[in-house]
């Protein structure tokens, strides 16, 4: 699935499952995610005051690995070495003539570490002439909603057929069971589509309750801060072809993810806690091999990795670049999005150079 930040800097093959958790978290905005999944699990608003100090209760599994087998430690930091662009979070675009402007990767994600930002990135948006984050419908939950479910088969099975269909029986007991544990039917989630199923799994507790109490994440308090402050905002992409990137994939890779989504369990409070931990140290070409390290591989083929990277990371780097170039050509610009997005060869950091930008990091 996803981009390419393992062995070949931009075609990913081993990492696969880990892969679709790193992309939740650094490549698609959860608050498309947020309006269903509150909806979906029903559960009790939370005091922001509790919600800030909220934990995951996640263990940095790179420094229990560190101690636990050290050669295996330095090869995951080695293989991250590779990555092209992989170092860093924040970058600095230049051109002749033009006021610099900015490059924020971001983590999707409320925890207070993330949206502190690394040094300089405040002062840079607050400097900025524009902000510009994935979608700006991020801004407009309800709007966003409606636009989502104005096309019914972006996140819905549309064929006639329920999740139950596509899962052998004892896939079916298992998403059952774990539906159960948060208080969900199966019933309610019959006609979803399963990737919207799978990301209920994916998003922590802590964060759910984060955003239930009207936490922001990184990308939504950059924009809603802007518009405070009278700037301007816009996106690169809308809420609606993101979905559509995801729809696009066939149905049956999205079950593969599910189940081993599903299989993962309480484990993803320690994934999260370990990219977060990678993502602030602005390591990310280390993810994807840590992931490949902890995640065991199991049904997902070298062709699905292939379809997911190519569909949802290196497709939408190209509209990104192009829908950002006639910003950029007016400088002054702060551009947050995604952080697997930065990386790799075909990475809006390489497609901002070939535009003739001088692009370097800036932490």
């Amino acid at each position: 699935m996803m981009s390419a930040l393992g062995i070949k800097t931009a075609r990913l093959t081993a990492s696969r499952f880990g892969d679709i958790l790193l992309w939740l978290a650094t490549a698609f905005p959860w608050m498309l995610m947020t309006a269903l999944i509150v909806a979906l699990l029903s559960l009790a608003p939370a005091h922001a005051e509790e919600a800030a100090s909220d934990s995951c209760g996640g263990k940095d599994l790179m420094a229990e690995l560190q101690k636990s087998d050290p050669a295996k430690y330095a090869s995951i930091l080695a293989e991250g070495d590779k990555v092209a662009n992989g170092k860093g979070i924040f970058w600095k675009i230049e051109k002749s003539g033009l006021k610099p402007s900015w490059l924020l990767g971001t983590m999707h994600v409320s925890d207070a570490r993330v949206v502190t930002m690394p040094k300089g990135a405040a002062e840079a948006s607050a400097g900025a002439d524009t902000i510009v984050v994935e979608s700006d419908e991020i801004l407009d939950d309800k709007k966003a909603m409606a636009a989502l479910f104005s096309n019914p088969s972006l996140m819905m099975l549309t064929d006639g057929s329920t999740i139950s269909q596509h899962l052998s029986p004892e896939e079916n007991t298992k998403l059952e069971a774990g539906l159960k544990q948060r208080g969900v039917s199966l019933a309610t989630v019959a006609h979803m589509q399963p990737w919207l199923i799978s990301s209920s799994f994916e998003m922590t507790g802590c964060e759910v309750r984060r955003k239930t109490a009207g936490m922001k994440f990184l990308d939504q308090k950059l924009a809603s801060d802007a518009i405070a402050s009278g700037k301007q905002v816009k996106g690169l992409e809308t809420l609606a072809e993101q979905a559509k990137a995801m729809s696009d994939l066939p149905i049956e890779l999205h079950v593969k993810s599910l189940i081993q989504t599903l299989e993962l369990g309480d484990k993803i409070n320690d994934v999260n806690e370990t990219m977060t931990d990678l993502y602030l140290a602005g390591n990310i070409g280390a993810i994807v091999p840590m992931l490949k390290n902890i995640v065991p591989d199991q049904n997902l083929s070298d062709d699905d990795t292939a379809a997911f990277e190519q569909r949802i990371i290196l497709d939408r780097n190209k509209v990104m670049a192009e829908r950002a170039a006639p910003i950029l050509a007016k400088g002054n610009a702060f551009i947050a999005v995604g952080a697997l997005h930065l990386v790799g060869d075909q990475g809006l950091v390489e497609l901002l150079r070939k535009q003739g930008f001088t692009v370097t990091a800036a932490n």
